[in-house]
């Protein structure tokens, strides 16, 4: 019997088989530990007694998110946020990058250098703070999507896929037929750009869904606080002088468990508006985060 050789390239099969499959264990088991978190009991919760698979299995998280009102409040207002937020971002976005993308554009290396500037520098947080407060902006939505409406790494990006992508030819050909500049970016260029503009707006919603620290400073009104504000009150709920003799011991307990349970509880409500979008933009993604890499 002849014995199989073990060749270099199956060896190295072999290895990235292993490493894949450790990467998987490390990314899908914190995912796996929340869900079954979301559902076990508060006790089992609290002891530390939940490691792969729910203990005590209970729907208890799920009925305390739904009876908590601010829950739904903060997933109103943090949908109400990342729609409008993502909706201004692209527009403007756009609108400063395909220009940048034309050689014609007089001022185009100026403009640029002042976008890439403001990626090395920032005002920092107390003249941001000012600025928006000096709007009359503090306490209100566009607090939150306004001051990040613009990314210069989003503008940049934008442009470079314009300026791979839209050929010269098709912008004269344009022309010649007697159409205008913006009638030739909004009926010719953005149909064209849908991997880009499904890629910007998965950075810009996921960052603004995510967003905890900018409504931290600028919301004050608790009817106004997004999903990720509740979720940060809920992990303070716990937090309950246990040295204190006016309070009664079975109630620390009742809301220990019941903190526990809607944490683990709102966190897989708030994710799950991701998980169900990404699949269809993933293609996309794919497309837009490979812009530059190659270049014909």
């Amino acid at each position: 019997m002849k014995k199989k050789k073990i060749t270099q390239d199956k060896v190295v099969y072999f290895i990235n088989y292993v490493l894949l499959a450790l990467l998987l264990v490390i990314v899908l088991y914190p995912i796996i530990y929340i869900i079954s978190c979301s559902f076990s009991s508060g006790s089992a919760l609290m002891a530390g007694r939940v490691r792969l698979l729910p203990v005590e299995f209970t729907f208890d998280s799920y009925k305390a998110v739904f009876k908590y009102q601010s829950i739904w409040s903060g997933y109103k207002n943090s949908v109400i946020y990342t729609i409008v937020g993502t909706l201004i971002s692209i527009v403007f976005t756009l609108f400063a990058a395909y220009p940048l993308s034309r050689d014609d554009f007089r001022g185009q290396k100026l403009f640029t250098g002042l976008f890439l500037f403001t990626m090395m520098f920032s005002g920092g947080l107390i003249p941001t703070y000012l600025l928006v407060r000096n709007l009359k902006l503090i306490d209100t939505m566009w607090a939150i999507v306004l001051p990040g409406a613009v990314s210069a790494y989003n503008m940049i990006v934008a442009r470079t896929f314009f300026k791979q992508t839209i050929p010269k030819e098709l912008m004269e050909a344009a022309e010649m037929d007697g159409c205008s500049d913006f009638k030739f970016f909004s009926r010719i260029v953005i149909p064209l750009s849908t991997p880009i503009v499904a890629v910007l707006c998965l950075w810009v919603a996921v960052s603004l869904w995510n967003s905890y620290f900018n409504p931290m400073i600028y919301i004050n009104s608790e009817d106004k606080y997004p999903l990720q504000l509740v979720l940060r009150r809920i992990l303070l709920m716990s937090q309950v002088n246990l040295n204190s003799s006016s309070v009664d011991p079975q109630v620390i307990a009742k809301n220990q468990y019941l903190s526990e349970m809607l944490k683990y509880g709102t966190i897989i409500i708030s994710t799950l508006p991701l998980m169900v979008i990404y699949p269809f933009v993933q293609k996309y993604f794919v497309k837009g985060v490979m812009i530059g890499s190659v270049k014909g």
